[in-house]
């Protein structure tokens, strides 16, 4: 999600922005940059569901140890993502105020804005990646050598072309879709994206309606890129982005479904609905001049029972569920619903 322009959205035509830096961190180093435990800091914001993916991935995968994790402001100035959430303002371990300046001294003058997620590489205070669509896959099939005893294959090798094919047509509709609906500028733009994303949500429903995951029995990438918006649905993107025909919350399968991966360890407990509410509704001022955050929606339902086992699945495959959330990554009490 980038860091520049917030104020235009909603008077210019939404596009997406490329990665600019898609450097691959792999085990062979093969890019100059091989996987090494304590090298790279993953720097994300909880209210970006781009950078949710990984920082979900990174806690399935059990890299905490081995990946850091810094957290910026879900509320952007115009300089980009700031760690204001650090005391000083500076990111303890990069030393810096604002994620612009790790993509300086990558590239000085470069065209697009600073997004996040972002690998950067510790000791030159480099930006590595900010390839958002690669960096969970390479998480899951580049840094094996170091993921904890259990873990879940996220993207196994004989699902890969059905876990592609899902996760294309979510992207399309659902993950980029509601921005699309919501910083249309033109009405027919506006409603044929908003069709398209609750279309989607209609099918992605139905094949849910008989099996737990989207890929087999077992959770996948495919999951997760699906969870870090159907988890902003109500909160944001019901009023926000103007996805209204209908709540996720009252949707039966698709409401479930979120339930099950939200009270799944490594899912819900990445989530900050403060976060999110916050970044949406005061930086998007192109959309929302005021700045208001909405009370609502009431949150408390993501903990009630969603009967989803029902239908059998091995979340972990043969692995096992996450420890403990680090103690210095727990999201704070006002970011959790009641």
């Amino acid at each position: 999600m980038s860091g520049d322009g917030n104020s235009a959205y909603g008077h210019r035509t939404f596009t997406r922005s490329r990665s600019h830096f898609d450097d691959r961190i792999t085990a062979d180093g093969r890019d100059g940059w091989p996987v090494r435990a304590g090298r790279y800091r993953l720097v994300v914001s909880r209210a970006c569901p781009w950078a949710s993916r990984a920082v979900i991935s990174r806690r399935l995968l059990g890299l905490e140890d081995a990946l850091s994790l810094a957290v910026a402001d879900p509320v952007q100035d115009d300089r980009s993502w700031r760690f204001t959430l650090d005391p000083d303002g500076r990111d303890p371990v990069l030393g810096i105020r604002f994620l612009s300046e790790a993509y300086d001294r990558r590239e000085t003058g470069y065209p697009g804005g600073v997004s996040v997620p972002a690998i950067v590489d510790v000791p030159s205070g480099r930006l590595v990646t900010n390839d958002y669509q690669r960096i969970t896959l390479d998480l899951a099939t580049e840094w094996t050598a170091l993921h904890r005893p259990g873990a879940p294959d996220l993207y196994p090798a004989a699902r890969r072309a059905e876990i592609d094919e899902v996760m294309a047509e979510v992207y399309e509709d659902v993950n980029n879709g509601v921005y699309r609906a919501g910083f249309a500028t033109r009405q027919r733009e506006y409603e044929e994206a908003c069709a398209a994303v609750f279309r989607r949500l209609e099918a992605l429903g139905e094949r849910l309606s008989g099996q737990r995951y989207l890929v087999g029995d077992t959770l996948t990438e495919a999951d997760i890129r699906l969870f870090t918006t159907l988890v902003r649905f109500d909160a944001v993107y019901h009023g926000h982005f103007k996805c209204n025909r209908w709540k996720l919350a009252e949707h039966p399968v698709l409401w479930a479904y979120a339930r099950d991966l939200f009270q799944t360890p490594g899912f819900g407990d990445t989530v900050d609905f403060d976060h999110i509410k916050r970044h949406y509704y005061q930086v998007h001022t192109g959309i929302n001049p005021t700045g208001i955050v909405p009370l609502g929606p009431d949150l408390g339902g993501w903990l009630t029972e969603h009967h989803r086992e029902e239908l059998g699945g091995r979340p972990f495959g043969d692995g096992t569920p996450p420890g403990p959330v680090p103690p210095g990554e727990r999201v704070a009490p006002r970011g959790r619903p009641a």
